[in-house]
């Protein structure tokens, strides 16, 4: 089959190596998405292994359509009954992008008219019930060229299973996977993010040192599809736990509002970290470093509101001259605000463009603290 994960704006590489390094063929690395083949087994690999994918897709059909007529047979000529039976649920939803057909809500109807009218004439009925399980279909239209897609995942890959709740601005954990895997945190180095939140980086931080697949606690959607062997989740899930470190880590999370540290220790007794993980009270700007080296990763409030932004910019002026003599930590921001060097008060050694969501972040990467140019 050929396979589809898409990812988060900045994340394509990151997953395009994590899918290589499983042992996955035909990797290629698109705008937001990155296509792969395999087997079944490789469905459930995927997504109980993927930390930086958003989902996993099989790819149906994939064809040309300027009209609705050539989208209504695309769709209608391709094999669906040989992943959706007679009682399923095949509801649609997608997007389009720089084509001539624009109307998601039109294309919705004409997909489902003719998935219907395939597997009613396959299945010889006049009326499907869809009654049974759910099998999502997704299209995408990208400059005239449809890929429609069945999701095996139900909920995005970012749903772990240990953030039930979060606290108010919760940052994807496919993107936190993504922000630690570009530090080369391997588990040796302590590790501290002074904005914790409800847990969700230091708690990737742990799932990568101890190499612990992210989707290890949760279900998936194809685990009901009758062609999904349940062999398949099995034997990916050993593979998983035989993959999985044990030490003593040194990772720690830190934030001044109390309920939040509470949240984040709560989420990683979830996810079954809280060995290995430490939370406590304090103050980004004054608290002492924990350690005389390390890695730094942060989500700092960003301030999307006049007075929010002002209050802000003061907190990563604080944060800056604080760090000023921290030579031995490399540090890593996530932000959306543009003129963050300027108040840090030192230019990154590189920076990465990413979306927080909808907010269009920059991920700076100061690694080299002795070059302190501003």
């Amino acid at each position: 089959m050929q396979l589809i994960a898409p990812c988060l704006f900045g994340l394509e590489g990151l997953a395009g190596d994590e899918l290589r390094r499983m042992g996955m063929a035909d990797v290629r690395v698109e705008d937001r998405r990155v296509f792969f083949t395999g087997d079944e087994s490789a469905v459930a690999k995927a997504n109980i292994c993927l930390r930086t994918g958003e989902r996993i897709m099989v790819v149906l059909a994939q064809f040309q359509a300027k009209s609705f007529e050539e989208l209504f047979q695309g769709v209608y000529h391709t094999n669906l009954e040989d992943y959706i039976p007679k009682d399923g649920q095949f509801p649609v939803k997608g997007h389009c992008l720089n084509s001539q057909l624009m109307s998601i809500s039109d294309c919705q109807a004409i997909i489902k008219k003719a998935a219907s009218r395939r597997l009613g004439e396959k299945y010889g009925v006049s009326w499907l019930p869809e009654t049974g399980v759910k099998f999502q279909l997704h299209f995408t239209i990208l400059n005239d060229q449809v890929t429609l897609s069945l999701d095996t995942s139900g909920q995005g890959l970012h749903k772990r299973g240990y953030r039930a709740i979060g606290n108010d601005a919760p940052l994807h954990e496919t993107l936190a996977a993504g922000m630690i895997q570009l530090t080369r945190f391997r588990g040796r180095e302590f590790f501290w993010d002074p904005f914790c939140g409800s847990g969700t980086i230091p708690i990737e931080a742990a799932l990568i040192a101890k190499n612990r697949a992210p989707g290890l606690n949760r279900s998936f959607a194809a685990q009901q599809y009758p062609w999904m062997p349940e062999s398949a989740w099995e034997q990916a899930r050993q593979e998983a736990k035989d993959l999985e470190f044990s030490g003593n880590y040194r990772i720690m999370g830190s934030d001044n509002d109390p309920t939040c540290v509470s949240l984040a220790f709560a989420n990683a007794r979830k996810a079954g970290v809280a060995d290995c993980v430490t939370f406590k009270d304090g103050d980004a700007t004054k608290m002492s470093l924990p350690t005389d080296s390390g890695i730094l990763v942060c989500n700092p409030p960003y301030g999307e509101r006049m007075m929010e932004q002002a209050s802000a910019q003061r907190l990563y002026r604080e944060l800056g001259k604080h760090l000023k003599f921290a030579n031995d930590w490399k540090q890593f921001v996530i932000t959306s605000e543009p003129e963050f060097e300027h108040y840090f008060g030192r230019r990154a050694n590189k920076k990465r463009k990413f979306y927080n969501g909808k907010i269009k972040c920059d991920y700076y990467m100061f690694t080299d603290n002795s070059r302190r140019k501003k």
